[in-house]
Order: structure tokens, then sequence, then C-alpha cells
């Protein structure tokens, strides 16, 4: 009788296990969520990420995390933690710390969700995922270039950093991917060879080319609409590829708004009166004296005084005892922020398209969908880019966290 409770006992454990499932992140650099909102307005031919938003998981929209850019997205999506938590707090350093890109994976402060995974004896690939130089992953091609084209970085770079012999596999897997430029189409192609000769556990993929076509032509253009569909083709590759135990995620990193022109923060403190102090961060404009806050209340210049209250829900660390608000510029008419050392108010847009603005309106949301084993068809309400990361966790069941 206590060998049979015994077995039962055990039994009843290992059903209250987790079940382990391994999975895809594709996270498509710029993917605004009003590009699946308005998908059949616009008539997009994206035929792939529909099937995944019927038979999956979709949220309304993923509120970003401060600042709104790449690497510290991307790392947050790792992390589930705020930027100003996990350290990477830009794309690039601050200029007394060289300035550089945040490169290395030991610049993260907080444990990652490729750590956890190897933690729980499991594998992890990255393919040209932002952090990840020298990342504790078992196949990795990190994000790291001396040179840029567009969305495409330079294959020796990444060569040289890529774990050793990984390179090689793939070229006799598919010698095509041995050219001038790592882009989506290689991305996807090692993203197909590991599906197929590999297996890891976890995969995080990073696909750059809509990003990349939104700024030099503006997101929501006839340009980004044909990037995005070439994007489907390739995420239909990596479906095909797929064992069927696979979860595949489709994620971004931020929204996207287009700029028709920017304020030149020089500019603009010369149009105040001169040697007024504030500063720019995360999409506002903070101004540092009270002098400078009146200033700027009576220039009507820019756009919606944010209220403290969002600032605390977002940035809780720009708060403090000298706090004297901070300002949007106007968005719905296409204003951004810039910087030159002139002193032109108004600028022409050095990009038709951008980001880093402020999370807290409606409207600008990355994207979040889970498509697979175990996953029913839903639609969720909104939510915030620190849950994705617990999320995957539990898919691998996996422990992320200290």
């Amino acid at each position: 009788m206590r060998l049979l409770l015994l077995f039962f006992s055990l039994v009843l454990l290992l059903l209250a296990q987790p079940k382990r499932r391994p999975l895809v992140v594709v996270s498509v650099d710029g993917l605004d969520q009003r590009y699946l909102r308005d998908a059949d307005k616009v008539g997009l031919k994206i035929p792939t990420i529909r099937k995944l938003m019927r038979e999956g998981e979709t949220s309304a929209g993923v509120v970003g995390v401060v600042p709104t850019v790449t690497w510290p997205s991307h790392t947050t999506l790792v992390t589930g933690v705020r930027p100003a938590e996990h350290g990477i707090l830009g794309n690039r350093r601050p200029r007394g710390e060289t300035g550089d890109y945040y490169w290395f994976a030991n610049m993260i402060k907080v444990p990652t969700l490729w750590q956890a995974t190897r933690q729980a004896g499991l594998k992890s690939a990255t393919i040209t995922w932002p952090v990840t130089v020298g990342a504790d992953v078992d196949f990795n091609l990190p994000e790291y270039f001396r040179g840029r084209d567009g969305g495409s970085m330079d294959y020796v770079s990444i060569y040289e950093r890529a774990t050793p012999g990984l390179v090689e596999k793939i070229e006799a897997f598919d010698s095509s991917f041995n050219q001038t430029w790592v882009d989506d189409r290689t991305r996807t192609l090692a993203t197909v060879y590991l599906l197929k000769q590999e297996r890891p556990d976890l995969i995080l993929l990073h696909l750059v080319d809509l990003d990349s076509e939104s700024h030099i032509y503006g997101p929501y253009t006839k340009e980004a609409y044909a990037c995005l569909e070439k994007t489907d083709a390739y995420i239909a590759e990596i479906l095909a590829a797929a064992p069927k135990d696979y979860v595949i995620s489709l994620t971004s990193d931020h929204g996207f708004e287009r700029v028709d022109r920017e304020i030149n923060s020089t500019g603009f403190g010369v149009k105040l009166g001169g040697s007024l102090k504030f500063r720019v961060f995360g999409g506002l404009l903070f101004p540092e004296t009270p002098e400078t806050r009146e200033r700027v209340l009576q220039s009507g210049i820019l756009g919606r005084e944010v209220p403290r209250e969002e600032i605390a829900k977002f940035a809780p660390e720009q708060l403090g005892p000298n706090f004297l608000g901070a300002f949007e510029p106007k968005r719905n008419e296409g204003f951004a922020y810039g910087a030159l050392a002139n002193t032109e108010l108004y600028l022409p847009p050095h990009e038709k398209g951008n980001h880093g603005f402020w999370p807290g309106l409606p409207d600008y949301r990355s994207v979040f969908v889970l498509w697979g084993p175990g996953i029913r068809p839903a639609k969720k309400p909104e939510m915030r880019m620190e849950e994705i990361a617990p999320r995957y966790a539990e898919i691998l069941a996996v422990k992320l966290g200290r």
C-alpha cells in the first residue's frame, strides 16, 4: 500500500511539473503593433504572421521600456527588467565610457534567459542578438560589426566573434551563407541550420532589415511594407524547418514614428534665451532650472507635459528632488528631438522614421505573439515588455532571475 501511495505521489508530482518546450524567438526590429493591427486595411501580404496570430496568442501591443531603442529593449526581452536595472542604457555607452556599443554580454548586470537555459542543462543559440559577444550560449553569431549596410552587418566581424566552428558548419549546410554582409536572409539561413542540425532549446533571432528601411523611407510606407512581406517569407522558412514541438514567438523591440521635422536642442536653448539648462533623455526634454521650465512653457513649441505619475511608472530613476517636469515633442505632428551644433530651431529630419520616443502614449507599441504546442488561440490585452522574459522562462521551464 505504501509503495502504491508513493507511486501515485510521484505521478502527481510529475504531472505538476511545467511541460518544457523548445522556443524560437523571432524579434523583428521596429515591428510596430500598427503593422499587425492595420494589416487588412493596407493589404499587407503576410500570410505566415497572420497564421501565427490566428492560431496563437496575440497581445494588443507591448509597452516599451525607456529608452525605446534596440539594445536596451532586447536586453529587457531576455531579463524581464528595465534598462536602469539591467545596465544597458542605450545602443551606445556614454561618451565618458568610450561611446562604443554595448557589445559584451558581461555588461548585463542581471541574469539572462540564456544563462537560465544553461543552468537547466539546456542548449541555446543567438543570431545577431544585441549584447551577446562572449555570451554563455552554445551557438553564437553575435551582433558585432565594424561595417554596416542598412540592416546588414559585415560578415568578417561576426565570424571573428562567433562560436568557433559554427560559421563553417552553416557554410557546409548552405554555401550561400558566405557573403559580404550578414542580412536577414542569412540570419534566417543560420536559424534553419540550427533547427535542422542542432535543435537547441532556445534560439534568439534578431531580424534587422525592417528597422533599416523604416529609418530610410519612414514607417508605414510602401518600402517598409515590402520589407515586412519579405520578412514574413523568412518566418515561413523558419516554421517549415522547426520540429513540431517548438514554440515560435514573434516579438519586437520598439514601435516606429514618422519624423517630418526635428527640434534642435541647441537651437531651442538659444530660442529660450541662451544659457538655460535642460537635457534630453528617453524621448523627453527635462528642464533643470525653474527659469528653463518657465521659458519652455511660455514658448509653446513643445508638446505634452508628461505627468509625474507617468514618469514614475516608466522611468522612476528620473525623479528626484530636482525634478521640474518633462516634455514630449509634438509627435502627432511629426516632430522629434535632434541635436546639432548650429542655432537653427527646426531641422529637416536626418531620417524619415525613428524610435526612442516616450512609451506613455498609445499606438507606439511593439508586438508579442506566441504560437505552437500548448498555446491556445487568444487575444490578450496590452502588456509591458518586462512580462515577456518570464513567459519565455515558463515555456522553457527554467528559472529566470537571481
